[in-house]
């Protein structure tokens, strides 16, 4: 708006500047600085503020995972009982699975002179043993060896709740220390016991016979074994007894 003139005066209309005029300038004053510095400082400034921050941040997260590592349950170490391997373990040779070793075949008992035993249905004792018999009976009635007869004492006892029938022959056999085995000579028997013991004696149950047991064997040698047959209807193993 027009500033108004003196009373009665027309309004003073100041003039329009021309296209492209500029305004000329002040005498002594200074042109205007332009900023070129502030952009080197505030990128000066960014750096150290990065560097200062991100020291501190590297070392909270180291102080952070060294404090997990101590702390947590997941890095404490394993013990045997939770199926952990120490260093110890893991430097050493894994051990290797013992093979299966065979079991030791259980020796049978070793009988001597005067033990009982048990052969089948029967249990048999030694008494003793002779040897370097020619003949067996009296002069009139008796068996010739063919080489000696070794004579040998046993008792047999009926270990069964039935009556059993006992025959030597059937039942003892002997070994001398060659592994030779012998038969016991039954006609022999006949002539050397009262009442033919020993040959086809019927035996009840808890009963026992006492009889003598003829071998023929070579002059000179003697018995080292005898052996009580267990019989082929019976699981009973063989008895043996050392003379």
């Amino acid at each position: 708006m027009s500033n108004p003139g003196p009373l009665g005066q027309p309004p003073h209309v100041p003039p329009t500047p021309a296209p492209g005029w500029q305004p000329a300038p002040v005498p002594g004053a200074a042109p205007a600085r332009r900023r070129g510095w502030l952009v080197p400082v505030l990128v000066g400034v960014a750096a150290v503020v990065v560097l200062c921050c991100g020291g501190a941040i590297a070392v909270v997260a180291t102080g952070d995972t060294t404090t997990g590592d101590a702390t947590s349950p997941a890095a404490a170490p394993a013990s045997p009982e939770t199926g952990g391997s120490s260093p110890a373990d893991e430097g050493a040779p894994a051990k290797k699975p013992k093979k299966d070793e065979p079991a030791e075949e259980e020796k049978p008992k070793a009988y001597g002179v005067g033990d009982p035993v048990r052969g089948g249905d029967f249990q048999f004792t030694v008494h003793g043993v002779k040897c370097g018999l020619t003949q067996v009976g009296t002069d009139f009635l008796n068996k010739k060896a063919q080489g000696s007869y070794c004579r040998v004492s046993v008792t047999t006892k009926n270990m069964t709740k039935k009556a059993q029938m006992f025959h030597a022959d059937n039942v003892l056999r002997a070994e001398d220390g060659e592994g030779r085995e012998y038969k016991p000579d039954g006609v022999a028997a006949m002539y050397g016991n009262d009442d033919a013991q020993g040959f086809l004696d019927e035996i009840n149950p808890g009963n026992s016979v006492r009889a003598n047991v003829f071998f023929d064997v070579p002059k000179g040698v003697k018995l080292k074994t005898l052996v009580f047959d267990a019989g082929l209807f019976t699981l009973a193993e063989d008895a043996v007894v050392t003379l």
